[in-house]
């Protein structure tokens, strides 16, 4: 009786194992390679076919240059490119092939420039306008300090005042009725520059006719067009 019980428990732990070993079989064949699916590869031999070129294509048009292909028919009959003007000569004009007159000839002005008579035109102004104000403004532009003999016969200085409009503007310029009476500036009028141009240079002068003592003066240049004025504040040391 303890073999049969032996045997027993033998066969019993056959089955437990057996039982297990068809539990995990699924969860193992999860992870199995499947055969379901399969990628091929497959050559693809291009360019081994006759009649294909590689390293682009050799073809030139008959002038071996660059050139317009597609240029039709539509020259005249005889056209001869050698015979054409070259195309530097257009740049003096179509109509003069770089001759002097470069412009389309009207009748009775076929010699302008030779005989011609400028009229009109733009004037400066020599004159201040008549009520015109220099008042100097709060911050001045710059500054100019200056010595002077009170016996000599004045001293001066040379300003040169860049522009500052995007156009050439008439200018009006001089001291302010607070300013000592010893200076003067020239000239009084121009046109100034557009902006970047040259410089307007103006001389400023101290006369002190013998006196003596600092004197202080604001230059003012009026640039009515732009509505703006440039200011200088002027000090003179006379000795």
């Amino acid at each position: 009786s303890i073999r049969i019980i032996k045997q027993t428990d033998y066969t019993i732990d056959t089955m437990k194992l057996s039982l297990a070993a068809l539990c995990l079989a699924p969860a193992v064949t999860a992870f199995a390679p499947s055969t379901a699916f399969v990628r091929k590869s497959t050559n693809l031999a291009v360019g081994s076919q006759d009649g294909v070129v590689f390293g682009g294509n050799d073809w030139k048009p008959d002038s071996e240059k660059m050139g317009s292909t597609d240029t039709g028919d539509y020259f005249p009959e005889g056209y001869d490119k050698d015979a054409e003007p070259a195309f530097e000569v257009g740049m003096g004009g179509s109509q003069g092939a770089g001759s002097r007159d470069s412009g389309p000839q009207l009748p009775g002005m076929e010699n302008l420039g030779d005989d011609a008579v400028l009229m009109g035109g733009i004037e400066e102004n020599p004159d201040i306008p008549a009520g015109m104000e220099f008042i100097p403004s709060s911050v001045p532009d710059g500054s100019i300090d200056m010595q002077v003999a009170a016996s000599g016969s004045g001293s001066e200085v040379v300003l040169n005042v860049a522009p500052v409009c995007m156009t050439f503007e008439d200018y009006f310029c001089a001291f302010s009725k607070e300013s000592h009476k010893s200076f003067s500036v020239t000239p009084q009028t121009g046109r100034m520059d557009r902006r970047g141009g040259e410089v307007t240079e103006l001389i400023v002068t101290c006369e002190p006719n013998g006196q003596a003592g600092t004197f202080n003066g604001d230059l003012v240049i009026n640039l009515p067009e732009d509505n703006s004025k440039i200011c200088y504040k002027i000090t003179a040391v006379s000795f």
